[in-house]
């Protein structure tokens, strides 16, 4: 919404001159002959007091709507579905719910006494949305308008249910559902799961879904189309709404959203200024390695902070989160208080802390992860840091959105590289976003995991005919090609979890009644599906808490599991030490002065997103003809010169492979620039067709540019390596790419631990009742008796194929894998054989030999390396030493240690006697 002097009023209402009050044809009828419940009523169009009235609360703030607004409104008020597409901050909340209060909303009847309060209406809009956090703040955007809709509008209310819905709340909204509800796909499935279902739900009138690029490539997006299928069918004319800001490819997304209904598409143009820049190093080192924190540049990061009003930091793990905000809080202690820490492991009531104060501007910077990308509204926030690369063009996007989140404030996000070469991903980000290239996101196809939750979620909201139900499932995108045979197989396993478990009554989840209608027979088993609805699987957790105090959040099992009594951790932006653990909780104490680990999570890891990869790729082929037409690329060329003096520079037409002997033995580099994922797949697959030839072993590293591979006995790699990079070809050619990629690894206990998350999303296994903790041992155990019992009883189980499928889809991106192939069929391959190691390969190689020295060898190593290698390239020492080379290891974090001081930075300030409590009081 811009601010104009003379702000316009909004479109004039259906039924106002355009003829839009006159009676649909019968074409436009519901199956029941009745109007579609989305569309206004006939009698009288939308309501003037309700155009009125929002009308002059634009007009208060100064607001003119934009193009895409008025598309929007007038696509809800015709009742039609589709997907509004716009950048951070350029109002798609109200783009959305202003049409949804045009057009259904009603004036209250003549003569109603102005003392006596009506009831609100029922449920009309359901608002999806993929964070708890997001909802409170999406709650509090949606009620700003109902407030200045005035006593002369029959009331609407609103409300939010999610998992931190209070118990009060919730049993008030068991009576009576609000008119808006805001909540997560969870819970819109637990709704679907309740008796009354349809008397809840009937009445709904549209549905929109929020930031719908963050679950459409997930189970979570399948269970939002499964959802909204459901209600569709118990009301034909729903109105179904998507909004997106980072989303590739837009009519695939709206498909998926839609299923087999035409939408509209409406991508909102607002001119927003978008700044991205990089925070460079007085010098880059020529020869950088991986796993780096990037501490080295806190000096700068502290000064770019204290330069801005409000800062996020965000960092790409929960780990380089703690780390970061502990560097910076004993760089500047007077910031304790100032500064906060936010990350999804965190207690609810200290994440709700730290949003506030960001709200409030009472914050100067806060250190975050992905906890923080979403649409939560902070106006205050000026500046974005993102440290270390983001990855992927969309997650730059969505997190330089956070600051300037309004329309006409510019948005900036400064890139804080952790290592040499990715200043280069920086000016290949700022490129590919000025040519519109944004990554696509596919919804996963046919996870019956998610099907056989559905099915008994059905069955217990009022039960469900199979044949009826089998119609409405395949109206969805995800299931669009359902065959009969694996609907039929998901019915055998809801009634009898298949032949293999036939004799187990806790198996029977649902069977059909005297009347052909599925139901749950069991209350235990109805109880039981109630508490493990969804498909968000993570590992187990353990709480932790103070001796005698709150919560203050929790980590993963198998971090804990390798502590001691009285050893300390880092967490919360606290040292803490481990008293006992007790019942699925660690119980703490404050600590100082000791040596602390991080926790680590899993996950953590993220590959580079093909689109980036390959801008990546063009800014080298852009250095290899000299052309260095960025700060980025200016600052990292001495090191992109060595890389093309002794070897070469990797283009779109070439693929650059490496050779180099040493003691260790026969190495060999590739560069496809696809991603870590993808290179662990094809540096298997090489191995593994190398072997072939003659039994050998490898060892292999991989990190996001390329991979190596290590033998112990010399490869004739020039002769070998055409032969070992070809792509099946002929009839079968897929299946015998997919037999060869998984004979290549151990697929076997690969597909074991995806079939742990498939087991707990079909409801072979549950996480418990409240109050009921497992362990993540006690889960394996029962995932790996059930993966064993369907290998030997029932080899026919689909959820087996499905393991297989998904870890070759989501683990090693095998379709990415596929086209990295096809792609390398078509380029040039060059061969350099190397004397010594390149700027490119020199990150491989601490990769894997780090796996096999501790952190203070692997420290010396990379020093000596680095010595002899800037000496040879005719350059002077850069890497500081043994001390600074083991302050930049991130892997020396995992275990006991402290975090190291930047280098540099020296201990002239002593610390306050009373430890700071930059969080609040737990």
């Amino acid at each position: 919404m811009s601010s104009p002097k003379d702000p316009a009023s909004l479109p004039p209402p259906l039924g106002e001159g355009g003829g839009g009050g006159t009676r649909p044809a019968k074409s436009e009828r519901s199956a029941e002959g009745r109007l579609p419940p989305s569309q206004p009523s006939p009698r009288g169009g939308r309501s003037k007091a309700v155009k009125t009235a929002l009308d002059a609360w634009f007009a208060e703030r100064g607001w003119k709507p934009f193009k895409f607004q008025r598309e929007v409104w007038k696509a809800i008020a015709e009742g039609r579905s589709g997907l509004l597409h716009a950048t951070t901050g350029a109002g798609k909340t109200y783009a959305v719910w202003l049409g949804a209060l045009l057009a259904f909303a009603r004036a209250r009847k003549a003569g109603a006494s102005a003392n006596a309060r009506p009831v609100a209406e029922p449920l009309t809009v359901l608002w999806l949305t993929p964070m708890r956090a997001l909802a409170a703040d999406t709650l509090r955007a949606l009620q700003q308008p109902l407030e200045a809709l005035g006593a002369e509008v029959h009331p609407w209310s609103a409300g939010a249910r999610s998992g931190d819905t209070s118990s009060a709340e919730r049993s008030a909204q068991n009576q009576r559902l609000p008119t808006v509800l805001v909540t997560t796909p969870e819970s819109l499935s637990l709704l679907l799961a309740r008796a009354d279902a349809r008397e809840v739900l009937g009445h709904v009138r549209m549905a929109v879904v929020d930031e719908w690029h963050e679950l459409l490539g997930n189970k979570r997006g399948v269970q939002v189309q499964l959802a909204l299928a459901r209600l569709k069918r118990w009301n034909p004319g729903l109105a179904v709404w998507g909004m997106s800001a980072t989303l590739g490819n837009l009519h695939e997304a709206m498909h998926a959203l839609l299923g087999r209904e035409d939408g509209v598409l409406v991508q909102g143009q607002v001119p927003k200024k978008l700044v991205i820049d990089s925070l460079l190093p007085g010098v880059a080192e020529r020869f950088p390695w991986g796993g780096h924190l990037g501490l080295t540049m806190l000096p700068q990061v502290i000064e770019e902070i204290a330069a801005s009003s409000t800062t996020l930091v965000f960092t790409n793990t929960r780990s380089q989160a703690e780390i970061w905000y502990q560097a910076m809080l004993e760089a500047r202690p007077e910031w304790a208080g100032l500064i906060a820490l936010h990350h999804g492991s965190l207690d609810r009531e200290v994440r709700e802390w730290v949003e506030l104060g960001l709200k409030n501007g009472e914050l100067k910077a806060v250190v975050c992860t992905s906890s923080l990308d979403l649409g939560v509204d902070f106006l205050p926030v000026e500046r974005v840091l993102q440290i270390g690369s983001p990855k992927g063009v969309a997650r730059l996007l969505q997190r330089a959105g956070r600051s300037g989140h309004a329309p006409g404030r510019p948005s900036r996000i400064t890139l804080v590289p952790t290592h040499s070469v990715e200043m280069v991903e920086g000016s290949a980000a700022r490129v590919a976003i000025a040519a519109g290239h944004i990554e696509a996101r596919h919804s996963p196809e046919q996870p019956l995991d998610v099907l056989v939750q559905h099915l008994v979620t059905v069955a217990l909201g009022g039960g469900f005919v199979p044949d009826e139900l089998y119609e409405e499932v395949r109206g969805t995108a995800a299931y669009e090609g359902l065959s009969r045979e694996s609907w039929q197989w998901c019915l055998e396993f809801v009634a009898q979890g298949g032949p293999s478990l036939a004799a187990y009554p806790d198996y029977k989840r649902a069977v059909p009644d005297a009347e052909g209608v599925w139901r749950v027979p069991d209350a235990r088993l109805a109880r039981r599906h109630r508490m493990n609805i969804g498909t968000i699987v993570s590992d187990a957790s353990i709480s932790v808490q103070y001796l005698g105090g709150s919560k203050i959040g929790s980590v993963e099992e198998s971090f804990v599991a390798r502590m001691k009594a009285g050893d300390c951790f880092l967490f919360g932006g606290r040292m803490l030490e481990l008293v006992r653990i007790h019942d699925m909780t660690a119980w703490v104490r404050r600590a100082s002065g000791k040596r602390a680990a991080v926790p680590r999570w899993g996950g953590g890891r993220m590959p580079l997103s093909n689109t980036l990869a390959d801008a990546v790729v063009q800014q080298l082929a852009q250095a290899g003809e000299g052309r260095y037409d960025s700060p980025e690329l200016q600052c990292v060329r001495p090191l992109l010169e060595i890389q093309q003096q002794c070897s070469a520079l990797p283009t779109p037409q070439t693929l650059l492979a490496e050779t180099l002997s040493t003691r260790e033995g026969s190495h060999l580099f590739l560069y496809p620039f696809a991603g870590r994922h993808v290179h662990l797949g094809l540096a298997s697959l090489l191995a593994w067709r190398v072997a072939q030839h003659e039994a050998r072993t490898f060892s292999i590293a991989v990190n996001d540019y390329g991979f190596e591979l290590l033998s112990a006995t010399e490869v004739d790699w020039p002769a070998l390596l055409p032969q070992v990079l070809t792509l099946p070809q002929g009839e079968g050619a897929r299946e015998m790419l997919l037999h060869e990629v998984l004979a290549s690894l151990n697929a076997s206990e690969l597909a074991q631990r995806r079939f742990r998350e498939i087991a707990r999303v079909s409801g072979l296994i549950y996480q418990g009742y409240p109050g009921e903790k497992r362990s993540g041992k006690q889960l394996q155990a029962s995932s790996s008796l059930f993966w064993e019992v369907f290998r030997k009883y029932d080899p026919g189980n689909r959820l087996l194929r499905q393991a297989e499928q998904e870890l070759l889809a989501q683990e090693l991106e095998i379709g990415r894998l596929r086209a990295s192939l096809e792609r390398i069929a078509t380029q040039q391959l060059v061969l350099k054989p190397l004397a010594r190691p390149t700027p490119f390969s020199f990150p491989l190689m601490v990769e894997l030999f780090r796996e096999k020295l501790s952190n203070e060898n692997v420290a010396d190593r990379i020093a000596r390396m680095v010595e002899q290698l800037e000496k040879a390239a005719g350059g002077v020492v850069t890497a500081g030493g043994v001390e600074r080379v083991r302050g930049t290891l991130a892997f020396g974090q995992e275990g006991p240690g402290k975090p190291p001081k930047p280098v540099g930075q020296r201990r002239d300030r002593r610390r306050p006697s009373r430890p700071s409590r930059p969080l609040p009081p737990l």
